[in-house]
């Protein structure tokens, strides 16, 4: 897909940006909400990416426009910058220059196609786009990983959505074809070979079109009740625990809400592990399955699925897939499946149908691939 950030920039303030900074989504692969438990995660960026077009002002002020909102300019200074204003897409640029401490203003047009609320981090590819551009901009000698924190920030305490650091860090520094395995505690990150078309195989991605937020309460009462469990156990986070460790730790938590929660957490911290591995080994096969068991474990003891993509992970099955499994924050979103290249359409059909008799808004179905990180593109 064309996006059309710099021509929208000329056609809204008349002059050329200075340049045009990129920063894909991405799918999770492995890995729900061990990231802020210090856990580790395996994600890989994807082609579908936003846009920002920006130049820098003279006088303080800071111009947005979106695209996706064709006719609104948000204009505010920069010295007035302050969580909770503005409201909407342009907090999430705001959030960006706050966090990088800007002193001077910026004129800024984003376009972008990574669908929203779908569980593929439009968020993450905003702030990182705006985050990487403001850097250059301005010459603050920011790191990749620098520029990651600061676009969590923008998002923890700014916007006040309670994500923890991994789409930033993807959105940043994956590389085509590879997944990242990023050990959040450790603060350590390893390009992981990932090329399923080379097995014949593709990801199709199920957009159930149920839209979530991570500022909403179901994420943060998840967040809450593994640090509640933390606290019981007297760890740092949930990555204190390990599988070994699990039987004694449930034993010990007692509440079955804590229980549920850190089982999946633990037991997801695993599978990341598990499925590096097997990719090391491409033993496809070995993956499915551990995408599979991370759904029933997102979907029975994390609560954070919902219907529709629950009947699409099924048809998803029925119709082939080696494994599927709800990817993101949760709470709807998309559905990702490893999947023969030659069953995609039998797959689709499958989706359709199961859709068709519940009488459920249509999906959006589209293949991913691993793809490059942020980076400037004009």
């Amino acid at each position: 897909m064309t996006l059309a950030a710099a021509s929208g920039f000329r056609r809204l303030f008349g002059n050329d940006p200075t340049g045009v900074w990129a920063a894909p989504g991405r799918v999770n692969l492995i890995g729900e909400h061990t990231d802020y438990n210090e856990g580790v995660v395996l994600p890989f960026a994807i082609a579908e990416r936003t846009e920002a077009a920006i130049a820098s002002r003279q006088d303080g002020h800071i111009r947005m426009c979106s695209l996706q909102h064709p006719g609104e300019i948000v204009e505010l200074k920069v010295r007035s910058l302050s969580p909770g204003l503005p409201r909407g897409w342009a907090a999430y640029v705001a959030g960006v220059a706050w966090a990088m401490e800007c002193e001077e203003g910026f004129d800024l047009a984003i376009d972008g196609s990574v669908p929203l609320g779908s569980g593929l981090s439009s968020s993450a590819a905003l702030t990182c786009s705006v985050g990487l551009g403001l850097n250059d901009l301005f010459g603050f000698g920011m790191t990749h990983r620098q520029i990651a924190r600061a676009a969590q920030a923008a998002e923890n305490d700014y916007v006040g959505a309670p994500t923890g650091g991994m789409d930033q860090i993807a959105s940043l520094l994956c590389r085509s074809g590879h997944a990242l395995l990023y050990d959040v505690r450790a603060d350590t990150t390893e390009q992981v070979p990932f090329a399923p078309e080379a097995a014949g195989l593709s990801v199709l991605v199920v957009d159930s079109m149920i839209r979530h937020g991570h500022a909403s309460g179901e994420y943060q009462s998840r967040r809450q009740d593994c640090e509640e469990s933390a606290r019981r156990l007297s760890v740092r986070s949930l990555r204190g625990v390990t599988v070994a460790d699990l039987p004694i730790a449930l034993e010990q938590l007692g509440d079955e809400r804590l229980v549920k929660r850190t089982r999946h957490v633990v037991t997801e911290n695993q599978r990341v592990l598990d499925i590096a591995a097997a990719l090391a080994r491409d033993d496809w096969e070995r993956v499915g399955r551990l995408l599979t068991e991370a759904h029933e474990s997102y979907r029975d003891d994390f609560a954070a699925s919902c219907p529709e993509v629950d009947v699409a992970v099924e048809a998803l099955l029925e119709a082939g897939a080696l494994g599927a499994r709800l990817t993101g924050g949760g709470f709807g979103g998309a559905a990702i499946a490893l999947i023969g290249t030659d069953d995609i359409d039998d797959a689709r059909s499958a989706v359709d149908a199961a859709y068709d008799e519940r009488n459920y808004q249509p999906a959006s179905m589209f293949t991913v691939m691993p793809s490059a990180g942020a980076q400037r593109i004009a």
